[in-house]
């Protein structure tokens, strides 16, 4: 029986998830698997390469920057997120990422994109780190209107949150039978409907399958939020979420902010972590092996 770890998205909400994973890191905690989605797979990916700390340390320290992030960026490149500064730049010039710790450890490693022509969800398993791997990393977290579709082979990709925010259907399909599930909005949350479709509508009139699946994403989230109270209630997934709404939103250039968030995800990690121990004990011998 394999233990997955299943990430949502959230934009910069996701520096919850990162503190929940130092924790979790920090007390040689490896998941068989990993399946992270936008933010989930940006952040969780440090999981696999095993460096606790470089989510909020990089955020902190460019959340200022204009190469990093901004208006600026976006009037000029199409990304919100500079595309070659934020995922190429940076872990390889700034906060190096650990490719081999990355490509050596058996923990898997998955995330979800949405393909802009079908609307419908790719995932993508990745063994080894890199330039390929990166451009994998932001068309997942590539949120429409303020990203430009990536192109990866000929297939075109934007926010794997569009098609399915909470891949835990997905990773038990294949095998994941317990999964650790982290989620980004507190307990009740309810998706609403997205405003302005008709301008949403028109600023993808060339994606016109990827407008259905933003307009119809409300309905997808919150069942997938009941599949998930389901999973819990019958024992398959034990659920950690932020007890109230997290202080941050899309996207942020306060590094005070951004510290404050993944703090609270350290608490709420450090809260559950012998409710994640009692979680998986049952599994240590197969799913807990420490990764040297």
């Amino acid at each position: 029986m394999k233990i997955g770890l299943v990430l949502e998205g959230g934009a910069m909400r996701g520096l919850f998830t990162a503190g929940i994973l130092d924790v979790m890191m920090e007390h040689d905690i490896t998941p068989d698997g990993l399946i992270g989605v936008s933010a989930g797979a940006a952040f969780g990916c440090n999981y696999k390469s095993r460096q606790p700390g470089r989510a909020i340390r990089y955020n902190m320290r460019f959340a200022r920057d204009k190469r990093y992030s901004g208006i600026g960026s976006l009037l000029k490149t199409g990304d919100i997120f500079n595309a070659e500064f934020a995922y190429h730049v940076v872990p390889t010039q700034y906060d190096i990422f650990d490719n081999e710790t990355f490509g050596h450890n058996p923990m898997e490693y998955y995330l979800v994109c949405t393909d802009a022509l079908t609307g419908r969800a790719v995932y993508k398993r990745c063994d080894h780190g890199g330039h390929g791997f990166f451009e994998w990393v932001r068309a997942s977290a590539s949120m429409p209107i303020v990203s430009r579709v990536v192109d990866i082979n000929g297939r075109k990709l934007l926010d794997g949150g569009v098609a399915d925010s909470i891949p835990l259907e997905y990773f038990e399909s294949i095998g994941y039978e317990r999964n650790v599930v982290i989620l980004t909005q507190p307990d009740g949350y309810i998706k609403r409907p997205m405003r302005m479709m008709p301008l949403v509508r028109m600023w993808m009139r060339r994606y016109p399958k990827m407008a259905e699946a933003m307009a119809r994403r409300h309905t997808m989230y919150n069942a997938q939020l009941d599949y998930v109270r389901r999973a819990e209630l019958a024992g398959r997934c034990l659920v950690i979420r932020p007890d109230t709404h997290l202080p941050i939103g899309h996207i942020s250039h306060d590094a005070k902010e951004m510290e404050r968030v993944y703090d609270i995800g350290r608490k709420t990690g450090t809260r559950y972590i012998s409710d994640i121990f009692r979680f998986i004990k049952p599994h240590e011998q197969c799913s807990l092996t420490k990764f040297q």
